[in-house]
Protein backbone atom coordinates (compact mmCIF):
# COMPACT_ATOMS: atom_id res chain seq x y z
CA UNK A 1 0.00 0.00 0.00
CA UNK A 2 1.25 3.40 -0.90
CA UNK A 3 1.21 6.44 1.12
CA UNK A 4 -0.01 9.72 -0.43
CA UNK A 5 3.97 10.90 -0.33
CA UNK A 6 5.00 8.30 -2.53
CA UNK A 7 2.82 9.93 -5.49
CA UNK A 8 3.66 12.58 -7.63
CA UNK A 9 0.58 15.25 -7.46
CA UNK A 10 1.37 18.36 -9.36
CA UNK A 11 -1.16 19.15 -11.27
CA UNK A 12 -3.35 15.84 -10.99
CA UNK A 13 -6.86 16.10 -9.84
CA UNK A 14 -6.24 14.20 -6.50
CA UNK A 15 -10.08 12.69 -5.32
CA UNK A 16 -9.15 12.55 -1.43
CA UNK A 17 -12.23 10.19 0.19
CA UNK A 18 -12.09 12.42 3.81
CA UNK A 19 -14.50 11.73 6.75
CA UNK A 20 -16.52 14.90 7.13
CA UNK A 21 -19.30 13.40 8.96
CA UNK A 22 -19.00 15.68 11.45
CA UNK A 23 -21.54 16.32 14.35
CA UNK A 24 -24.06 19.59 14.36
CA UNK A 25 -26.26 21.79 16.21
CA UNK A 26 -29.78 22.62 15.22
CA UNK A 27 -28.89 25.74 13.68
CA UNK A 28 -26.21 23.18 11.60
CA UNK A 29 -22.84 24.64 13.33
CA UNK A 30 -20.32 22.36 13.47
CA UNK A 31 -19.79 21.53 17.80
CA UNK A 32 -16.53 19.41 16.98
CA UNK A 33 -14.57 19.75 14.21
CA UNK A 34 -11.72 16.76 14.55
CA UNK A 35 -12.66 15.09 11.89
CA UNK A 36 -11.68 18.05 9.94
CA UNK A 37 -8.49 18.85 11.84
CA UNK A 38 -7.54 15.08 11.39
CA UNK A 39 -7.32 15.79 7.61
CA UNK A 40 -5.10 18.67 7.34
CA UNK A 41 -1.77 17.49 7.35
CA UNK A 42 -2.92 15.06 4.00
CA UNK A 43 -4.49 17.97 2.67
CA UNK A 44 -2.04 20.72 3.25
CA UNK A 45 0.59 18.36 1.67
CA UNK A 46 -1.58 17.91 -1.06
CA UNK A 47 -1.98 21.49 -1.70
CA UNK A 48 1.64 22.27 -1.89
CA UNK A 49 2.70 19.47 -4.33
CA UNK A 50 0.68 21.18 -6.77
CA UNK A 51 -2.37 18.67 -6.43
CA UNK A 52 -5.90 20.02 -7.73
CA UNK A 53 -7.93 18.99 -4.53
CA UNK A 54 -10.88 16.70 -5.26
CA UNK A 55 -12.94 16.63 -1.64
CA UNK A 56 -15.56 13.83 -1.03
CA UNK A 57 -17.30 12.24 1.86
CA UNK A 58 -20.54 11.78 3.68
CA UNK A 59 -22.54 13.44 6.12
CA UNK A 60 -25.49 11.54 8.21
CA UNK A 61 -27.72 9.31 6.66
CA UNK A 62 -30.19 11.23 3.98
CA UNK A 63 -30.77 7.94 2.94
CA UNK A 64 -30.03 8.65 -0.78
CA UNK A 65 -31.96 11.44 -1.64
CA UNK A 66 -30.87 15.23 -1.30
CA UNK A 67 -31.82 16.71 2.00
CA UNK A 68 -30.19 20.58 2.69
CA UNK A 69 -30.23 19.39 6.39
CA UNK A 70 -27.18 16.81 5.33
CA UNK A 71 -25.36 19.42 3.11
CA UNK A 72 -21.98 19.34 3.51
CA UNK A 73 -22.32 23.44 3.15
CA UNK A 74 -21.14 23.98 6.84
CA UNK A 75 -18.00 21.66 6.50
CA UNK A 76 -16.93 23.13 3.44
CA UNK A 77 -17.27 26.93 5.33
CA UNK A 78 -15.34 25.43 8.28
CA UNK A 79 -12.50 24.12 6.45
CA UNK A 80 -12.31 27.52 4.13
CA UNK A 81 -11.64 29.05 7.58
CA UNK A 82 -8.74 27.40 8.89
CA UNK A 83 -6.82 27.13 5.50
CA UNK A 84 -7.50 30.72 4.80
CA UNK A 85 -8.41 30.09 0.92
CA UNK A 86 -11.32 29.41 -0.62
CA UNK A 87 -13.25 25.87 -0.74
CA UNK A 88 -16.39 25.83 -3.23
CA UNK A 89 -19.07 23.26 -2.48
CA UNK A 90 -19.84 21.73 -5.56
CA UNK A 91 -23.73 21.46 -5.98
CA UNK A 92 -23.58 17.75 -6.55
CA UNK A 93 -20.67 14.92 -6.16
CA UNK A 94 -21.17 13.68 -9.60
CA UNK A 95 -22.69 15.00 -13.18
CA UNK A 96 -22.32 18.54 -14.68
CA UNK A 97 -22.29 20.20 -11.41
CA UNK A 98 -18.89 18.50 -9.95
CA UNK A 99 -17.38 18.06 -13.43
CA UNK A 100 -17.30 21.73 -14.05
CA UNK A 101 -15.98 22.32 -10.31
CA UNK A 102 -13.33 19.88 -10.64
CA UNK A 103 -12.62 21.37 -14.28
CA UNK A 104 -11.92 25.00 -12.91
CA UNK A 105 -9.30 24.20 -10.50
CA UNK A 106 -5.76 25.10 -10.89
CA UNK A 107 -2.90 23.39 -9.37
CA UNK A 108 -3.29 24.06 -4.90
CA UNK A 109 -6.95 24.51 -5.14
CA UNK A 110 -9.79 22.55 -3.42
CA UNK A 111 -13.33 21.92 -4.09
CA UNK A 112 -15.61 19.52 -1.63
CA UNK A 113 -18.35 17.74 -3.82
CA UNK A 114 -21.65 17.29 -2.03
CA UNK A 115 -22.54 14.56 -0.08
CA UNK A 116 -22.19 11.07 -1.51
CA UNK A 117 -25.03 9.76 0.12
CA UNK A 118 -27.41 12.02 -1.64
CA UNK A 119 -27.61 9.06 -4.30
CA UNK A 120 -28.52 5.88 -3.50
CA UNK A 121 -25.41 4.20 -4.89
CA UNK A 122 -22.97 5.11 -3.12
CA UNK A 123 -24.13 2.89 -0.23
CA UNK A 124 -24.57 -0.04 -2.96
CA UNK A 125 -20.83 0.12 -4.34
CA UNK A 126 -22.89 0.92 -7.87
CA UNK A 127 -20.45 0.14 -10.65
CA UNK A 128 -21.56 2.98 -12.93
CA UNK A 129 -21.46 5.32 -10.12
CA UNK A 130 -18.02 4.23 -9.28
CA UNK A 131 -16.85 5.08 -12.67
CA UNK A 132 -18.57 8.55 -12.78
CA UNK A 133 -16.96 9.61 -9.17
CA UNK A 134 -13.65 7.47 -10.82
CA UNK A 135 -13.83 10.15 -14.14
CA UNK A 136 -12.89 13.35 -11.31
CA UNK A 137 -9.82 11.63 -10.60
CA UNK A 138 -6.20 11.34 -11.95
CA UNK A 139 -5.52 10.23 -8.18
CA UNK A 140 -7.15 8.47 -5.61
CA UNK A 141 -6.42 9.15 -1.69
CA UNK A 142 -8.81 6.96 1.23
CA UNK A 143 -7.62 9.60 4.29
CA UNK A 144 -11.44 8.29 6.09
CA UNK A 145 -10.55 5.26 8.41
CA UNK A 146 -13.86 5.81 9.95
CA UNK A 147 -15.35 4.47 6.93
CA UNK A 148 -12.90 1.77 5.72
CA UNK A 149 -14.70 -1.09 7.40
CA UNK A 150 -17.69 0.07 4.57
CA UNK A 151 -17.31 -1.45 1.11
CA UNK A 152 -19.15 2.07 -0.42
CA UNK A 153 -17.96 3.24 -4.43
CA UNK A 154 -16.07 6.13 -2.53
CA UNK A 155 -13.83 3.62 -0.39
CA UNK A 156 -13.66 0.70 -2.18
CA UNK A 157 -15.43 1.05 -5.78
CA UNK A 158 -13.64 3.91 -7.16
CA UNK A 159 -10.02 2.50 -6.06
CA UNK A 160 -10.23 -0.12 -8.83
CA UNK A 161 -10.90 2.14 -11.75
CA UNK A 162 -8.08 4.59 -10.78
CA UNK A 163 -4.30 3.97 -11.29
CA UNK A 164 -2.74 5.66 -8.78
CA UNK A 165 -4.10 5.14 -5.69
CA UNK A 166 -2.97 5.41 -2.03
CA UNK A 167 -3.82 5.95 1.84
CA UNK A 168 -3.53 9.16 3.19
CA UNK A 169 -1.45 10.42 6.44
CA UNK A 170 -4.22 9.52 9.01
CA UNK A 171 -4.90 6.34 7.57
CA UNK A 172 -1.33 5.71 7.43
CA UNK A 173 -1.51 6.39 11.28
CA UNK A 174 -4.86 4.70 12.46
CA UNK A 175 -3.25 1.21 10.45
CA UNK A 176 0.31 1.87 12.10
CA UNK A 177 -0.82 2.31 16.14
CA UNK A 178 -3.89 -0.08 15.19
CA UNK A 179 -1.46 -2.94 14.24
CA UNK A 180 0.69 -2.20 16.04
CA UNK A 181 -1.91 -3.46 18.91
CA UNK A 182 -1.95 -6.81 16.67
CA UNK A 183 1.65 -7.10 15.78
CA UNK A 184 3.35 -6.97 19.15
CA UNK A 185 3.08 -4.24 21.58
CA UNK A 186 5.31 -3.74 24.37
CA UNK A 187 4.42 -5.79 27.47
CA UNK A 188 2.75 -5.56 29.67
CA UNK A 189 -0.39 -4.89 27.55
CA UNK A 190 -3.52 -3.95 29.04
CA UNK A 191 -7.12 -3.78 27.46
CA UNK A 192 -10.22 -1.71 28.57
CA UNK A 193 -13.28 -2.40 27.18
CA UNK A 194 -16.64 -0.58 28.48
CA UNK A 195 -19.77 0.23 26.59
CA UNK A 196 -22.79 -1.37 26.32
CA UNK A 197 -23.05 -4.43 25.13
CA UNK A 198 -20.95 -7.69 25.43
CA UNK A 199 -22.21 -8.74 21.54
CA UNK A 200 -20.39 -5.32 20.69
CA UNK A 201 -16.87 -6.35 21.77
CA UNK A 202 -16.57 -10.28 22.06
CA UNK A 203 -15.04 -11.03 18.92
CA UNK A 204 -12.67 -8.26 20.58
CA UNK A 205 -11.64 -10.00 23.13
CA UNK A 206 -11.22 -13.45 21.20
CA UNK A 207 -8.34 -11.61 19.28
CA UNK A 208 -6.88 -9.57 22.03
CA UNK A 209 -6.82 -12.05 25.07
CA UNK A 210 -3.98 -14.11 22.91
CA UNK A 211 -1.76 -10.76 23.24
CA UNK A 212 -2.58 -9.29 26.65
CA UNK A 213 -1.78 -9.38 29.69
CA UNK A 214 -4.65 -7.90 31.65
CA UNK A 215 -8.28 -7.22 30.24
CA UNK A 216 -10.75 -4.16 32.11
CA UNK A 217 -14.21 -4.35 31.87
CA UNK A 218 -16.85 -1.79 32.45
CA UNK A 219 -19.35 -0.20 31.21
CA UNK A 220 -23.41 -2.37 31.23
CA UNK A 221 -21.31 -5.32 29.58
CA UNK A 222 -19.65 -5.87 32.78
CA UNK A 223 -22.58 -6.83 34.53
CA UNK A 224 -23.49 -9.77 31.84
CA UNK A 225 -19.84 -10.71 32.74
CA UNK A 226 -20.43 -10.08 36.33
CA UNK A 227 -24.19 -12.38 36.32
CA UNK A 228 -21.97 -15.13 34.45
CA UNK A 229 -19.73 -15.65 37.79
CA UNK A 230 -22.75 -15.72 39.94
CA UNK A 231 -22.83 -11.82 41.00
CA UNK A 232 -26.31 -10.18 41.45
CA UNK A 233 -26.61 -7.44 39.30
CA UNK A 234 -29.79 -6.03 40.36
CA UNK A 235 -31.96 -4.28 37.43
CA UNK A 236 -28.35 -3.82 35.94
CA UNK A 237 -28.54 -3.58 32.00
CA UNK A 238 -27.66 -7.22 31.39
CA UNK A 239 -27.70 -9.38 27.52
CA UNK A 240 -28.99 -12.94 29.01
CA UNK A 241 -28.20 -14.59 25.72
CA UNK A 242 -25.13 -13.37 26.28
CA UNK A 243 -24.07 -15.03 29.53
CA UNK A 244 -22.50 -17.92 28.62
CA UNK A 245 -20.35 -15.84 25.73
CA UNK A 246 -19.01 -13.95 28.44
CA UNK A 247 -18.44 -17.28 30.75
CA UNK A 248 -16.12 -18.92 28.21
CA UNK A 249 -14.55 -15.26 27.69
CA UNK A 250 -13.80 -15.22 31.33
CA UNK A 251 -12.54 -19.16 30.82
CA UNK A 252 -10.46 -18.17 28.00
CA UNK A 253 -8.92 -15.26 30.07
CA UNK A 254 -7.85 -17.68 32.97
CA UNK A 255 -6.36 -20.48 30.74
CA UNK A 256 -4.20 -17.86 29.08
CA UNK A 257 -3.09 -16.76 32.32
CA UNK A 258 -4.10 -12.97 31.77
CA UNK A 259 -6.07 -10.73 34.81
CA UNK A 260 -9.77 -10.18 34.24
CA UNK A 261 -10.97 -7.07 36.75
CA UNK A 262 -13.80 -6.73 37.09
CA UNK A 263 -15.74 -3.80 39.09
CA UNK A 264 -15.84 -4.51 42.40
CA UNK A 265 -17.90 -1.57 43.62
CA UNK A 266 -20.24 0.09 41.94
CA UNK A 267 -22.48 3.44 41.38
CA UNK A 268 -25.99 2.36 41.51
CA UNK A 269 -29.03 4.57 40.52
CA UNK A 270 -32.77 3.78 40.20
CA UNK A 271 -33.20 4.93 37.08
CA UNK A 272 -30.79 5.68 34.25
CA UNK A 273 -31.79 9.19 34.13
CA UNK A 274 -29.64 12.48 35.53
CA UNK A 275 -32.61 13.13 37.90
CA UNK A 276 -32.08 9.67 39.69
CA UNK A 277 -31.55 8.37 43.20
CA UNK A 278 -28.23 7.17 43.33
CA UNK A 279 -25.60 5.86 45.61
CA UNK A 280 -22.27 3.89 46.19
CA UNK A 281 -22.61 0.17 46.73
CA UNK A 282 -20.20 -3.34 46.88
CA UNK A 283 -19.54 -5.92 44.31
CA UNK A 284 -23.73 -6.98 44.49
CA UNK A 285 -26.16 -4.75 43.19
CA UNK A 286 -29.29 -4.98 45.06
CA UNK A 287 -33.20 -5.53 43.28
CA UNK A 288 -34.39 -2.44 42.65
CA UNK A 289 -31.21 -0.64 41.42
CA UNK A 290 -28.88 -0.92 38.54
CA UNK A 291 -25.25 -0.21 37.92
CA UNK A 292 -24.37 3.12 35.95
CA UNK A 293 -21.14 3.48 37.00
CA UNK A 294 -17.81 1.86 38.42
CA UNK A 295 -17.18 2.95 41.95
CA UNK A 296 -14.46 4.21 43.82
CA UNK A 297 -12.05 1.13 44.70
CA UNK A 298 -12.81 -0.01 40.91
CA UNK A 299 -11.39 3.27 39.94
CA UNK A 300 -7.92 2.81 42.00
CA UNK A 301 -8.05 -1.01 40.81
CA UNK A 302 -8.43 -0.56 36.96
CA UNK A 303 -6.02 3.33 37.42
CA UNK A 304 -3.45 0.56 39.16
CA UNK A 305 -3.18 -1.54 36.32
CA UNK A 306 -2.93 1.23 33.77
CA UNK A 307 0.05 2.28 36.03
CA UNK A 308 2.16 -0.91 35.79
CA UNK A 309 1.58 -1.14 31.42
CA UNK A 310 3.68 -0.54 28.63
CA UNK A 311 0.59 -0.65 26.07
CA UNK A 312 -2.86 0.54 26.73
CA UNK A 313 -5.64 0.28 24.48
CA UNK A 314 -9.10 1.50 25.31
CA UNK A 315 -12.42 1.42 24.01
CA UNK A 316 -15.83 1.82 25.20
CA UNK A 317 -17.29 3.88 28.35
CA UNK A 318 -17.44 2.86 32.34
CA UNK A 319 -20.95 3.77 32.58
CA UNK A 320 -23.29 6.20 31.56
CA UNK A 321 -20.55 8.88 31.19
CA UNK A 322 -22.90 11.52 29.70
CA UNK A 323 -24.61 12.21 32.82
CA UNK A 324 -22.31 13.67 34.91
CA UNK A 325 -22.98 11.73 37.90
CA UNK A 326 -22.54 8.80 36.31
CA UNK A 327 -19.20 10.13 34.26
CA UNK A 328 -16.11 9.68 37.49
CA UNK A 329 -15.20 6.55 36.39
CA UNK A 330 -14.67 7.41 32.56
CA UNK A 331 -13.08 10.27 33.28
CA UNK A 332 -10.57 8.24 35.88
CA UNK A 333 -9.55 6.09 33.09
CA UNK A 334 -9.09 8.68 31.02
CA UNK A 335 -7.17 10.52 33.80
CA UNK A 336 -5.30 7.63 34.46
CA UNK A 337 -4.20 6.78 30.71
CA UNK A 338 -3.05 10.47 30.66
CA UNK A 339 -1.05 9.77 33.66
CA UNK A 340 0.26 7.03 32.47
CA UNK A 341 4.01 6.82 30.84
CA UNK A 342 2.54 3.90 28.75
CA UNK A 343 1.75 4.02 24.70
CA UNK A 344 -1.95 4.46 24.97
CA UNK A 345 -4.06 3.78 22.34
CA UNK A 346 -8.22 5.33 22.26
CA UNK A 347 -10.16 3.10 20.12
CA UNK A 348 -13.02 5.45 18.94
CA UNK A 349 -16.85 6.49 19.57
CA UNK A 350 -17.72 7.37 23.29
CA UNK A 351 -13.75 7.33 24.30
CA UNK A 352 -12.67 9.68 22.33
CA UNK A 353 -15.50 11.69 23.16
CA UNK A 354 -14.39 11.41 26.80
CA UNK A 355 -10.61 12.15 26.66
CA UNK A 356 -11.68 15.47 24.89
CA UNK A 357 -14.39 16.27 27.33
CA UNK A 358 -11.70 14.78 30.35
CA UNK A 359 -9.03 17.66 28.32
CA UNK A 360 -6.56 15.02 28.06
CA UNK A 361 -6.55 13.37 24.22
CA UNK A 362 -3.26 15.44 23.44
CA UNK A 363 -1.81 13.18 25.99
CA UNK A 364 -2.77 10.06 24.21
CA UNK A 365 -0.23 8.15 21.39
CA UNK A 366 -3.29 7.81 19.16
CA UNK A 367 -6.74 8.87 18.95
CA UNK A 368 -8.85 7.02 16.42
CA UNK A 369 -11.01 8.41 14.18
CA UNK A 370 -13.14 5.23 13.88
CA UNK A 371 -15.76 3.87 16.07
CA UNK A 372 -17.16 0.55 14.40
CA UNK A 373 -14.17 0.89 11.79
CA UNK A 374 -11.60 0.21 15.11
CA UNK A 375 -13.53 -2.10 16.13
CA UNK A 376 -13.46 -4.33 13.27
CA UNK A 377 -10.07 -3.47 12.86
CA UNK A 378 -9.22 -4.73 16.54
CA UNK A 379 -11.14 -7.75 15.59
CA UNK A 380 -8.58 -9.04 13.30
CA UNK A 381 -11.06 -8.34 9.93
CA UNK A 382 -9.92 -6.76 6.52
CA UNK A 383 -11.31 -3.68 6.05
CA UNK A 384 -12.40 -3.43 2.11
CA UNK A 385 -11.31 0.34 2.12
CA UNK A 386 -7.61 -0.42 3.31
CA UNK A 387 -7.65 -3.72 1.36
CA UNK A 388 -9.10 -1.40 -1.89
CA UNK A 389 -5.00 0.20 -1.68
CA UNK A 390 -3.46 -2.95 -1.94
Amino acid sequence: MKIIDELDLRGKRTFIRVDYNVPLDESRKITDDSRIQGSLPTLRYAIEHGARVVLASHLGRPKGKADPKYSLAPAAARLAEILGKKVPLAGDCIGPAASSAVASLDDGDVVLLENLRFHPEEEKNDPEFCKKLAALADVYVNDAFGTAHRAHASTAGIAALVREKAAGFLMRDEIQHLGGLLKGAVRPFVAILGGAKVSDKITVIDNLLPRIDALLIGGAMAYTFLRAKGVAVGGSRVEADKVDVAAQAIADAEKRGVRLLLPSDHVIADKPEASAASRTCGLEIPDGWLGVDIGPESRKQFAAAIAGAKTVLWNGPMGIFEIDAFAAGTMAIAEAMAASQAQTVVGGGDSVAAVVRAGVAEKMTHVSTGGGASLEFLEGKTLPGIEALG
